[in-house]
């Protein structure tokens, strides 16, 4: 008898680069580029402005390249999985929540009533 798979894990964030894509050579000789999105959370009855700076990461060398031009301040779109991520500390075991980045763009930024400006 076969079962349905009915697990799920696909993210989707648009938000503002908060700085600069950090690029990291691993030891077993991959690269990984880290950066941080600022996302508004979606409270209607929050007061004021309620966000979150998610840590997304991505593997994938095109991706990279793309992400290398994005600046601080550009509103982008992603796509990928949450991922958790485990190591060991003198203190014990520590973990960390990333978006793991399979796609990625940059979002036009619209003027006045919508429409989307050009360079």
């Amino acid at each position: 008898m076969s079962v349905a798979v009915i697990d799920r894990n696909d993210v989707v964030l648009r938000g503002r680069v908060s700085a600069p894509a950090e690029l990291r050579s691993l030891p077993s000789g991959d690269t990984l580029v880290t950066f941080r999105l600022v996302v508004r959370r979606p409270e209607p009855r929050a007061r004021g402005r309620s966000v979150d700076v998610l840590t997304c990461i991505t593997y994938d060398r095109a991706l990279q390249r793309r992400i290398a031009a994005w600046e601080p301040g550009d509103v982008v779109e992603v796509e990928g999985a949450l991922q958790r991520r485990f190591w060991r500390t003198p203190g014990g075991t520590a973990s960390v929540c990333e978006i793991n980045c399979r796609r990625g763009r940059k979002v036009p930024r619209t003027g006045a009533g919508g429409t989307v400006k050009t360079a």
